[in-house]
């Protein structure tokens, strides 16, 4: 193989892997380099699903790009013979007049004139009768929304990617970077490779080798946990139009999927994480008392029929900045240098347009998309990271 390309992408996750697809669709010699064999489960991309929403309650400035990315999967879909996208709809519901999250959806929705439902408490538990919630919680449903198959995701791209020439070096470990105005040099294991362009999206493992590009971004990993729980199939199914959900309650945001093929209710807790070094994460769901009780705390509550037995659980990470917006700029001080990092658990499904982003910085020095919210100069990431 080539020591030399047009441009290196070290991680081939799930920003990475999208990055590597757009390059080489172009023509772009292109090497992926990551520390396992994508799709895997060490890093954040893993566990079957994922919503995607576009009227986005973390900030209706990331509407457009959710658009744009739902665009992309749709054409990706038509690319390959993996299941990609299923239109679910998407509910995002809490106590009115208490839930930001829910407030910002609604105000999202409004601003870009997005097909929704505005619903009260009753209308709720009638549409849902797997959902249990008091009179004075309020609800917007989206139904043009849904539900992504990640790991079909990355496991798509790197299939056509391949098939239009990108080389993927897998269990290759990066230890090191060099970069000149010209050109750009990562060191592994297994030998040394040169490039043009340099992509560095490594997830959580960002925040310990960005130093080496001389970046000190505030990037902190947190361990995760999911629960696919045994439920009442007639009413927590996709077949019965059960949809993807948001949650805002007092103790934090969870988030959830319906059951697919009999596969059991999925539900995450958005706010609960310990934090962690990657290397060194817990990977056993359990190993925490409340790995499985905050889940349980929710479902007994809100969605009792779908309590039932935990039928799997899972790790994987996050890896938040301060501010929980992502990092998707060019390096400070070498203009052949793009990074994406720190999505901060709501990021996969807009992978296929942050490598769209990054495929355009990597070949133009520019992109069409507005990515000033993330900006890797903006104040919120002078704090300093614990690990």
């Amino acid at each position: 193989m080539s020591t030399h390309f047009d441009v290196i992408v070290v991680g081939a996750g799930s920003m990475g892997m999208a990055a590597g697809y757009q390059l080489a669709k172009q023509g772009v010699k292109t090497l992926l380099v990551d520390a396992y064999d994508p799709p895997h489960t060490e890093g954040s991309h893993h566990g079957d699903t994922r919503i995607i929403r576009h009227a986005y309650g973390e900030g209706r400035e990331y509407v457009p790009f959710a658009l744009r990315a739902q665009e992309l999967w749709y054409e990706l879909e038509k690319e390959t013979h993996h299941k990609i996208f299923t239109k679910t709809g998407v509910l995002v519901f809490g106590p009115k007049g208490e839930s930001d999250f829910v407030a910002e959806t609604m105000e999202a929705a409004a601003e870009h004139s997005l097909t929704v439902d505005l619903l009260e408490g009753d209308e709720i538990n009638k549409r849902w009768p797997g959902i249990t919630v008091p009179e004075n919680f309020n609800a917007i449903f989206e139904p043009n929304s849904g539900v992504l198959f990640s790991e079909n995701c990355i496991r798509a791209y790197r299939e056509l990617a391949e098939a239009k020439g990108a080389k993927v070096l897998t269990y290759t470990r990066v230890e090191d970077f060099e970069v000149s105005q010209d050109l750009v040099k990562i060191q592994t294991a297994n030998g040394s490779y040169t490039a043009d362009k340099l992509i560095v999206s490594m997830g959580a493992w960002n925040s310990k080798l960005l130093s080496k590009l001389n970046l000190d971004i505030p990037l902190q990993p947190y361990r995760q946990v999911v629960g696919f729980f045994e439920s009442d199939e007639s009413k927590y199914s996709n077949a019965t139009d059960f949809p993807g959900f948001m949650v805002e309650v007092p103790n934090g945001i969870y988030y959830g999927f319906p059951s697919f093929g009999g596969c059991g209710l999925k539900i995450g807790y958005h706010t609960y994480g310990q934090q962690i070094d990657p290397d060194t994460i817990n990977r056993e769901f359990g190993a925490y008392p409340e790995d499985e009780s905050n889940l349980r705390n929710f479902l007994g509550k809100y969605m009792p029929e779908a309590n039932g037995e935990l039928k799997r659980g899972a790790v994987c990470m996050y890896t938040k900045t301060p501010d929980e917006h992502f990092v998707i700029d060019t390096h400070p001080e070498h203009s052949n240098v793009f990074i994406a990092a720190g999505f901060s658990g709501h990021g996969f499904k807009f992978s296929s347009v942050v490598g769209e982003v990054l495929s355009q910085l990597a070949t133009t020095g520019k992109t069409e998309h507005d990515i000033s919210l993330f900006s890797i100069n903006r104040p919120a990431l002078k704090q300093k990271t614990t690990i």
